[in-house]
């Protein structure tokens, strides 16, 4: 086994929720200092744009456009994006009275094009614009009428029910109104103030209830020559093609048309407890850059299963693990046993300054919970991951230099003098380093040789909050610990 090649679920970390991700699929939060996956984020929406044109548009546009862009066309057949042609059409015209002599002149044309599957719009009869960026014919849906009026009908419903729950709320004080104020209101809103129900509108809009649907058993018969006419399936549209115009549902290919190609959505992720941005991308759809990204893959340090040795019940075996330092302070890693608490040393050190000197900290708890927001607090989901084998954990610590970007293509630069127990450091190079563990698994699965082989610890390391707080405006140096389980194979075959 090799680190190169290993998938992204051999080391998994463990979550503030109890789930378990790899490092590629979490967040660092750096208000919080804890681990947080997708189930600890809450979803936002900051831009809408099209990923043909990159055209961004803001959401009250986006909702009167229903989420299409008005320029862009997705190809029917396939789903790709079309692209505009231009061809020549020839026109011909008159000259004089008689109209004798006629001349055949060139006029460009354009049509819709899909260079994956051949389609066009000539195919479906559609007829060539004189102009490239529009003036496509849409195709109407033969339900528009019936629709138009189950909306009009639920927007009168919601009237009625805003203006019984405004009665409610609304108790006058005043039965009468001076005259000079009176003429600057509308009827309905003075019934409405001096107490009275507004009878006419109810009646009104209770007449436009809509017809009501009826079931039917009746079914259309099928033609007589579906049993004797020849099929060809390739002028039959398939069923995904029909669910992509829901509208019309059209039977053959020459019936599809154009759809407009849907927007997409760049999305924010705000960490639940603490209410803040964990990952915010540029709202530009031209500019991959972020403004924040807390990824853990930034600031929790990477393990890797360099390799391992075949594994024996009740022996013991020799494992290889790389640590990556990704972040731009030396810091100093520690393994420790799953019984180990995960709080941080930076709480313990709030908590300790608390019962020290109760006066200060009743004054900074005045200003924090000033700012301090609600948190969401969710039970530990369970973890099923049970370890099934023995990790001798070393008794000293591993120090990691900061991460620099040079010090990988440069050798001579490699100059620091950390003294490394030679029996736990084996290899070490830049903010890299290999450390030797002994593994031994459990007696009992010796019957089932299919079950993989899982470890697991606890890793401390240093991190440096450089967020700025009420107590502490420089960069304080805290210990963050972080669970992990590995999957390091099966056991061996015996010869």
């Amino acid at each position: 086994m090799t680190y190169l090649n290993q998938p992204i679920d051999y080391v998994r970390y463990v979550c503030n929720c109890g789930s378990l991700k790899p490092i590629s699929k979490i967040y660092f939060c750096r208000h919080c200092l804890m681990i947080r996956c997708g189930y600890c984020v809450c979803q936002e929406v900051d831009s809408h744009y099209c990923p043909n044109c990159l055209e961004n548009l803001p959401s009250s546009e986006v909702r009167l456009k229903k989420n299409k862009c008005s320029n862009c066309f997705d190809c029917p057949c396939c789903f790709q994006t079309l692209s505009t042609r231009a061809g020549i059409a020839s026109a011909k015209t008159t000259e004089g009275e008689e109209a004798k002599d006629t001349k055949a002149t060139s006029k460009k044309v354009y049509y819709l094009f899909c260079s994956l599957c051949r389609w066009s719009s000539r195919d479906a009869g559609i007829p060539d614009q004189s102009v490239a960026t529009g003036g496509w014919p849409e195709q109407e849906n033969p339900h528009t009428t019936r629709i138009n009026t189950l909306i009009d009908y639920h927007k009168i419903l919601a009237s009625i029910e805003k203006q019984q729950c405004e009665k409610k709320k609304f108790h006058p004080k005043r039965p009468f109104m001076p005259a000079q104020t009176m003429y600057s209101f509308t009827s309905a809103l003075v019934r409405k103030r001096i107490g009275r129900p507004i009878q006419p509108l109810a009646q009104s809009q209770s007449t436009a209830q809509p017809v009501p649907s009826v079931a039917s058993e009746e079914v259309e018969e099928l033609p007589n020559d579906i049993f004797s006419e020849s099929l060809d399936i390739t002028k039959i549209t398939t069923l995904e093609q029909r669910l992509r115009h829901p509208e019309v549902q059209a039977e053959k290919i020459n019936d599809l048309r154009p759809q407009h190609r849907p927007f997409l959505v760049k999305r924010s992720q705000r960490c639940r407890v603490c209410e803040h941005n964990v990952s915010k991308s540029d709202l530009c759809p031209q500019s991959i850059k972020f403004k924040i990204l807390l990824a853990a893959f930034y600031h929790i340090p990477e393990v890797k299963i360099v390799t391992c040795e075949p594994l024996q019940s009740g022996k013991s075996s020799e494992l290889l693990l790389k640590f990556c330092n990704p972040t731009q302070h030396q810091t100093q890693i520690t393994l420790l046993s799953l019984d180990s608490s995960l709080t941080t040393s930076f709480a313990e050190e709030k908590n300790d300054t608390k019962q020290e000197d109760p006066q200060q900290g009743s004054e900074s708890s005045l200003l924090s919970s000033s700012i301090r927001q609600a948190t969401v607090t969710e039970d530990p989901k369970p973890i099923k991951v049970t370890p099934n084998a023995d990790l001798k954990l070393p008794q000293s610590s591993l120090i990691l230099p900061p991460r620099d970007d040079a010090a990988e293509y440069d050798d001579t630069s490699d100059n620091h003098n950390f003294q490394d127990d030679p029996k736990l450091v084996v290899w070490r190079k830049g903010n890299k380093a290999v450390i030797r563990l002994h593994v031994t698994p459990h007696e009992t699965i010796n019957g089932n040789k299919d079950e993989p082989v899982i470890v697991g610890f606890v890793m401390q390391h240093g991190y440096v909050n450089t967020i700025a707080a009420l107590e502490h405006k420089s960069p304080q140096k805290v210990d963050v610990r972080v669970k992990l389980y590995l999957t390091i194979g099966q056991l061996a075959s015996e010869a």
